[in-house]
């Protein structure tokens, strides 16, 4: 297997079209079958070769990112002495997350400041993009290109044109992507009481009619996180030497330091992040998209109910917002923390023909009657990440519904800052003849990164 390559190993700039990995020469080699388009590009642990396991055998794994989500259990597996180790990377520009993230990794992992080191190793198979939302695009386009499967944190992407490069990485290098949210497919809808799977055997099974209405709000039990407010005037401070701050911001605009723009509480800057919005945005929107039967396309109107003008740097406070798509099924968020607030005891879900409240209480009483008889709603690709690592098929929560879902989270902050209603296409995934909008879907990243 020829070893993996770092892109533009001489400087931060991704996708040089001059560049061409070693990986690309071998399958260049195989001149007849890519002249029949049937030559799939796949990670090395398939291709095989010296120093590799078979794929088959141990999934090996290296993380960006050594803050808490990265210990939750999803992305960290601590090596076991006597055990094959699985986790053999780690980066981190904080050398004291770095020092604890090795602790918790145990023997057998190496460390690194730079992320563009690892993407050398011929050892690992799937890359963890654990780092802040300014991060994940880029970090994802580069560790497909350089032959890696991805496993990357909510919101998958910062804004809605980088999402649109991820989608198009993937399906150019046939990368194996995942999402890390789950619920569409495993857990419970936080405080709704039900699982995904039921609520859309419920729509499917056409009782509640259509146009559907779906209210994401405290009150049906989904707690968006409004304390994710940034503080943009507080004085700058010296940079801890333990830390590169620089290394840190990337891509996102140079701005003085200050402890509260990093680390947990960078969720308050729109240069990070979106809010709360966009912390839990896509595990209580995503499984939304999928019961809706809605994870080719995107609403078309969005309009919100926020302060305005909202803090050019700064993460603030929203009330509602209302995302309507194409055949009239509406999508609303309510904060219940600004503004004025719809009435309690609203149903999650409702139709013409029927309301599913929060606990599974309905109107009628008998509309979950038989339910649970009818057949389960089919799942598109594995819904354990290794198994699509092994078989090559696409995960069930993977670069495209996941950009959609994301997508939601990225137009209601958009609504949100700009104020007024706004008119989106969602097949071309551009606000038509709005400039202003157009630039929060494409934002400049910082010289010289980009992708």
């Amino acid at each position: 297997m020829s070893p993996r390559r770092k892109d533009a190993l001489d400087g931060p700039r991704i996708g040089s079209t001059t560049e061409i990995t070693r990986r690309e020469v071998l399958l260049r080699g195989a001149t007849a079958t890519a002249a029949l388009g049937l030559f799939h590009i796949v990670p090395a642990h398939v291709l095989g070769g010296p120093g590799r396991v078979a794929p088959s055998d141990t999934i090996t794994h290296g993380i960006i990112g050594c803050g808490g989500i990265s210990r939750s259990g999803a992305h960290i597996r601590p090596n076991r002495e006597g055990s094959t180790p699985t986790t053999l990377a780690l980066c981190d520009v904080d050398a004291h997350r770095l020092a604890n993230g090795l602790k918790h990794a145990g023997g057998n992992c190496s460390g690194y400041s730079d992320w563009r080191q690892m993407l050398d190793r011929t050892d690992i198979d799937v890359m963890h993009i654990c780092t802040p939302p300014h991060w994940h695009a880029l970090m994802s386009v580069a560790a497909a290109r350089a032959g890696f499967d991805v496993w990357c944190e909510k919101p998958m992407s910062r804004t809605i044109d980088e999402g649109i490069q991820v989608v198009e990485e993937i399906e150019r290098t046939g990368a194996v992507f995942r999402l890390n949210t789950w619920f569409r497919f495993e857990g419970g809808l936080y405080g709704l009481g039900a699982d995904a799977r039921r609520v859309k055997k419920l729509v499917q099974s056409g009782r509640l009619g259509g146009p559907l209405r779906v209210r994401v709000s405290p009150d049906t039990g989904f707690a968006w996180k409004m304390f994710w407010v940034g503080k943009p005037r507080l004085a700058p401070k010296p940079v801890p030497d333990h830390f590169d701050y620089d290394a840190w911001l990337g891509p996102a605009p140079f701005k003085p330091y200050t402890a509260h723009r990093t680390h947990g509480s960078f969720r308050g800057y729109w240069d990070y992040d979106g809010g709360g919005l966009a912390d839990m945005g896509q595990h209580y929107l995503d499984p939304v998209q999928w019961i809706l039967d809605k994870d080719h396309t995107s609403p078309s109107e969005i309009s919100a109910i926020a302060p305005w003008p909202q803090h050019p740097d700064s993460c603030g406070p929203w009330g509602k917002v209302m995302l309507k798509y194409q055949d009239g099924t509406e999508l609303i968020l309510e904060s219940r923390e600004w503004g004025p607030k719809d009435a309690e005891g609203l149903p999650y879900i409702e139709g013409p023909d029927g309301k599913l409240f929060r606990g599974m209480r309905t109107e009628p009483a008998d509309l979950m009657e038989g339910i649970d008889d009818l057949p389960d709603p089919p799942q598109v690709g594995p819904t354990n990440f290794d198994e699509s690592v092994r078989t090559r098929q696409r995960f069930a929560l993977n670069e495209s519904n996941g950009h959609r879902s994301c997508s939601l989270v990225n137009l209601a902050n958009i609504a949100i800052r700009t104020g007024r209603k706004l008119h989106y296409d969602p097949v071309g995934q551009t606000f038509p003849g709005d400039e202003e909008a157009n630039r929060l879907i494409r934002q400049p990243m910082r010289a010289p990164w980009r992708i």
